[in-house]
C-alpha cells in the first residue's frame, strides 16, 4: 500500500532539491533553470560571444585556428595580429676589392608594388643606400626591413643585399690576406728579383727579394692585406707567390755554364 508523497519529495525527484522556502525574485528563479542571472541583467559582448562560439572574441578564434595549423608552412612567418610575413628577397651586391679595401657608398634604385586595402596596386620607386664598410667579405648581408611588395594581409618581405666580390686582375683574397702570383725567369729566381706593386689604395710598393726563389717560396709583407672587419686599424698580410718559367731546352754551352755555376 503506497503512502501519500509530499510536495518536497516530488520537487526533489524532478529538480534535485527541495522546494525553496520563502519568497523568490525572477533573477533567482532564472538562475535555478539557466545557471545565470536574469536576461534583463546587462551582459558583456565577450560573454555573449563565448556562450555561442566558445571563445571570447573573433581575434581569439583566429589565433586558436592559426596555432592548430602547426607553424607557417615554411613560406613566411607569423607576426603581430596573425599577419603573415613574406619570405626575404635576396640580391647580390657586386663590389670590387678596391671598394672593400677602402669602403664606399652604393645607391640602388628599387621598384615595388604597393596595394591598398581593396587590392588596387601602384608602382613605387625608391633609392636605397648601402655604406660598404672597410674589410667587408663576400657573403656579408645588409637588410632593409619590409621593402618588398605590399599586399593586403601580408607583411612585406625584407630586402637583403649580399656582398659579392668581383674578380681582380692582380690580387685574390684569402680571408684577410691578399695574394698575388708573379711570373719570373730562372735567372731572376737565382740572381734576385725586385717586386713592384700598386696597392688597392694606389700606393707603390718596392720589395727586393735577395734570396734564391724556389717554386714554393712565398714573400710575406705584413699589414698590406685587407682591413679587418672587426678592427679596421689592423690588416692582413700581402703574400707574394712566384711562378718560375723554366726553359724548354738548353744548349751544350748553357748546360756547361749552369753546371759550373751550381758546383
Amino acid at each position: 500500500m503506497s503512502h501519500p508523497r509530499s510536495e518536497d519529495d516530488i520537487f526533489a525527484e524532478f529538480f534535485g532539491a527541495s522546494i525553496p522556502s520563502g519568497p523568490r525574485n525572477a533573477d533567482g528563479i532564472y538562475a535555478d533553470y539557466f545557471g545565470a542571472s536574469s536576461p534583463s541583467a546587462p551582459r558583456r559582448e565577450a560573454d555573449i560571444y563565448t556562450e555561442f562560439f566558445g571563445v571570447s572574441s573573433p581575434s581569439a578564434a583566429a589565433a586558436a585556428g592559426d596555432s592548430s595549423k602547426g607553424g607557417d608552412g615554411g613560406d613566411g612567418s607569423l607576426h603581430h595580429g596573425g599577419a603573415r610575413k613574406a619570405a626575404p628577397i635576396e640580391k647580390k651586391l657586386p663590389c670590387s676589392l678596391e671598394h672593400l679595401y677602402k669602403g664606399t657608398t652604393k645607391k640602388m634604385k628599387i621598384s615595388r608594388e604597393i596595394a591598398d586595402v581593396i587590392g588596387k596596386t601602384m608602382q613605387v620607386e625608391e633609392i636605397l643606400t648601402v655604406d660598404v664598410k672597410l674589410g667587408w667579405k663576400k657573403g656579408t648581408k645588409i637588410t632593409f626591413p619590409e621593402k618588398g611588395n605590399k599586399q593586403p594581409g601580408v607583411i612585406p618581405a625584407d630586402l637583403v643585399f649580399i656582398i659579392d666580390e668581383k674578380p681582380h686582375p692582380v690580387f685574390t683574397r684569402e680571408g684577410n690576406d691578399l695574394v698575388v702570383t708573379l711570373k719570373i725567369s730562372v735567372l731572376e729566381a737565382f740572381t734576385g728579383y725586385t717586386i713592384n706593386l700598386t696597392t688597392l689604395d694606389g700606393r707603390r710598393l718596392t720589395i727586393p727579394v735577395n734570396c734564391v726563389i724556389h717554386p714554393e717560396y712565398e714573400e710575406v709583407v705584413p699589414m698590406e692585406g685587407m682591413p679587418l672587419q672587426k678592427d679596421q686599424t689592423k690588416k692582413g698580410n700581402l703574400r707574394i707567390k712566384f711562378n718560375i718559367k723554366f726553359p724548354t731546352s738548353l744548349t751544350s754551352e748553357q748546360k756547361i755554364g749552369l753546371k759550373k755555376l751550381l758546383e
